[in-house]
């Protein structure tokens, strides 16, 4: 769930670079980088929030019109120091750099591949510095004297055939231009946008949303397509072609909890599809508790504020933001550990009394995975004095790990997947526990929205694994064995 960006302009790009990752801020706390090229490459990357690692001065020596950015959301290998943050850079061939969002299911084998076959060493347990070596391998055997539109597309096509799982990648390649592809079923979002300048000329970005489009000028153009190279040469002139056509399942967890409301992902309105989430939550509470209502309902703050919005206006109860989310603490989703996110619950939300004292509060969060931040939410709003306590979750039980980009824990950490519906209401005190449905969910995100998604990827809700290649025992080993070196 990392956030990437990624501009060609005709003026120097740094500043723009920096001020889109902050809008990017949300996908990843773990570290960040900004490289920048004008016949030479200049990074400058480091361990925490962007705001810890860059300053004016550092962002000066950042010169040059071509840009990428990253912020770290840690999936795959190890979670602190600095030596997995992005962007990477190779020397060969021409010299390349390369940011990403994704997580690779074979790549274990893939580095094995590389090292015993391509001789290449891979000196991170980053996911993209295995793409990066398969695409400059293949790229080092092409003629040069190709057009090189045609060579990068036979690279790419190397990465699709060998790498396996959810990707968008962007590179800048020194004397050639910027490159940017998405895997062939579409698993992480990537956006693009164009901004058109007084001579006629354009400028182009690319990201993980297109929620710093507006600020920076530039027009939103749509989604980099699955299976899609794009392709801006030094001139300033695109090229693109779809290269690989497989189904279409982008991820369901970007419209639940991941992206920002006010971003357009796979022709899809994040906001809206959250209003359909409460929407049809509402419809359910009706179903299952026909005689049933609270006095307020409360969102668990912010991602969950939209759905908990709709929501109580299907039910005809008042919404109210009973419980106050201090901005200035991370999310805790992506934060790690259990004392972690307990204490950080405990810093970040503070009850309202006057909103929930004497009340029957219905609670709306986007989700539940290991039940801790939920207990801690249901025992604020008991001691702040709430009569009664129901518990709604936006998305249904979370019951298997993911393994294309979100750091959604082994089985064992997982509530829904050792507790029943009850004891999941009993574990975090709630009076009443209701979960979305997965048609009600899927129904939320698509109905809406000229989106061409043939099936949402939601393995950890469903079991289904879009690339066919998942023994979930291994690859649990595997991601703990990368975690950890």
């Amino acid at each position: 769930m990392c956030g990437i960006i990624g501009i060609f302009s005709h003026e120097p790009v740094a500043q723009e670079v920096y001020d889109g990752l902050i809008h990017l801020q949300h996908r990843g706390q773990d570290a960040c980088g900004i490289l920048t090229f004008n016949d030479q490459f200049h990074l400058e990357k480091g361990p925490g929030m962007i705001r810890d690692v860059f300053n004016q001065e550092n962002i000066s020596r950042l010169t040059g019109n071509w840009g990428l950015g990253h912020t770290r959301y840690s999936t795959a290998g190890s979670k602190f120091g600095s030596e997995n943050a992005q962007p990477f850079t190779l020397s060969s061939p021409y010299g390349m750099a390369m940011i990403h969002n994704g997580d690779l299911t074979n790549y274990k084998e893939l580095k094995k591949e590389l090292e015993e076959k391509d001789r290449r060493h891979c000196n991170t347990t980053s996911d993209l510095e295995v793409i990066m070596h398969i695409f400059a391998a293949k790229l080092s055997t092409l003629d040069p004297k190709n057009d090189i539109f045609e060579n990068l597309c036979t690279a790419v096509e190397s990465i699709y055939d060998r790498a396996r799982g959810g990707y968008s990648v962007l590179g800048i390649i020194a004397g050639v231009g910027m490159v940017a592809f998405r895997d062939p079923h579409g698993i992480r979002p990537f956006v693009c946008g164009t901004r058109k300048r007084p001579d006629g000329t354009h400028d182009y970005i690319f990201s993980s949303e297109n929620t710093m489009y507006y600020p920076l000028g530039f027009e939103f153009q749509g989604n980099v397509q699955a299976g899609e190279l794009i392709f801006i040469n030094t001139k300033g002139e695109m090229q693109s072609r779809v290269l690989r056509k497989e189904i279409f399942t982008p991820d369901i967890f970007e419209y639940i909890y991941f992206a920002r409301p006010d971003a357009m992902i796979n022709n899809v309105s994040v906001y809206r599809s959250r209003l359909r989430m409460g929407q049809n939550l509402a419809r359910r509470w009706k179903e299952v508790h026909p005689d049933i209502l609270p006095d307020v309902v409360v969102p668990v703050p912010f991602s969950s504020n939209t759905a908990a919005l709709s929501m109580a206006h299907e039910l005809g109860v008042r919404y109210t933001e009973g419980l106050y989310k201090n901005p200035y603490v991370g999310r805790t989703f992506i934060m790690q550990g259990q004392a972690v996110r307990r204490k950080s619950v405990l810093q970040k939300l503070s009850p309202q009394e006057t909103e929930l004292k004497d009340k029957i509060v219905l609670l709306v969060d986007d989700s539940i995975v290991r039940g801790t931040t939920s207990k801690e939410v249901v025992k604020l709003v008991r001691h702040a004095g709430a009569k009664k306590i129901y518990f709604a979750s936006a998305c249904p039980p979370i019951k298997f790990p993911d393994f294309y980009g979100i750091d959604l824990p082994n089985r064992k950490d997982l509530i829904a997947a050792n507790k029943t519906e009850e004891e999941i209401r009993e574990y975090i005190g709630a009076d009443i526990l209701l979960y979305q449905t997965i048609d009600d969910l899927v129904e939320a995100v698509t109905r809406k929205g000229h989106h061409n998604i043939d099936r949402p990827s939601m393995p950890y809700l469903d079991g289904w694994y879009v690339t066919g290649d998942i023994n979930i025992d291994e690859l649990e080993a595997m991601e703990k064995e990368k975690t950890t070196e």
